[in-house]
């Protein structure tokens, strides 16, 4: 169990590394972990990120209200929903890189399963959740993908994603950003075409292997069965997702 000084040096460091990709700016984005015994750790608001030190991050309880000294922050409802949601989300980052938040701006999903390595890490789809005012209207907008996702588009408002811990959180954070500026620079050349249909159920199988936990696959996307004589290239393929997607 990683101690609370460790933790905060390592939120700080992943708060400032936002700042430092261009992920966020001014005192945007927002990036928190379970403490445990119903806590939160968290970048305090109104604070570049470019500032975040482990000694200036706040505490907060399962109701958002900070234990001690410090200034929450206006998103922390959407962090404290997934964390209801998900027990095994250990933390929470919100960004707005600019290619996937230029995808949530524009009202688009990034619907279209491109990329093999995206589809067993992210899934078939990475979703869009439509605006809502912040506060309840947003937290009851998030919750109908909590359960089945671990990264979603929100829509005018960025990307939040999570994961086991602070590594894994960014790790889906960036591979959104990822998948969002390919889609974007195959936009002149006529369009990212999508994966081969009779990929996916091989590759979402090798997802939910990959994260057990995970709710069925959405509605939207195939069933997660295993292709009977799936060719010798399609399981090499499978073979090195999974073998990716456990590493984070």
């Amino acid at each position: 169990m990683i101690s609370e000084r460790a933790l905060r040096t390592e939120l700080s460091a992943a708060a400032r590394s936002l700042h430092a990709r261009g992920f966020c700016a001014n005192h945007e984005g927002n990036v928190t972990a379970r403490l445990g015994g119903g806590r939160f750790l968290a970048t305090p608001g109104a604070v570049s990120k470019r500032l975040s030190e482990p000694d200036a991050l706040v505490v907060l309880d399962d109701r958002g209200a900070v234990l001690g000294r410090g200034r929450s922050f206006s998103e922390a409802g959407l962090h404290l929903a997934v964390y209801r949601a998900r027990p095994d989300a250990g933390a929470v980052v919100h960004a707005h890189p600019p290619f996937s938040t230029a995808f949530a701006c524009a009202g688009r999903a990034l619907d279209r399963p491109i990329l093999a390595e995206a589809v067993v890490s992210l899934g078939a789809e990475i979703p869009l959740v439509p605006f809502a005012p912040p506060g309840e209207p947003a937290v009851a907008a998030l919750a109908p993908f909590l359960g089945r996702f671990d990264a979603v588009l929100l829509g005018q408002h960025g990307v939040l994603s999570w994961g086991d811990d602070l590594e894994q959180a960014l790790l889906r954070l960036e591979h959104v950003e990822h998948v969002a500026r390919i889609a974007h620079l195959a936009e002149p050349l006529g369009g990212a075409r999508p994966l081969p249909a009779e990929a996916l159920p091989a590759l979402l199988a090798a997802r939910q292997k990959a994260f057990p936990r995970l709710a069925q696959a959405p509605a939207t996307t195939p069933r997660a069965t295993v292709i009977p004589n799936a060719s010798p290239d399609l399981a090499r393929i499978i073979a090195e997702e999974l073998a990716s997607a456990l590493k984070t």
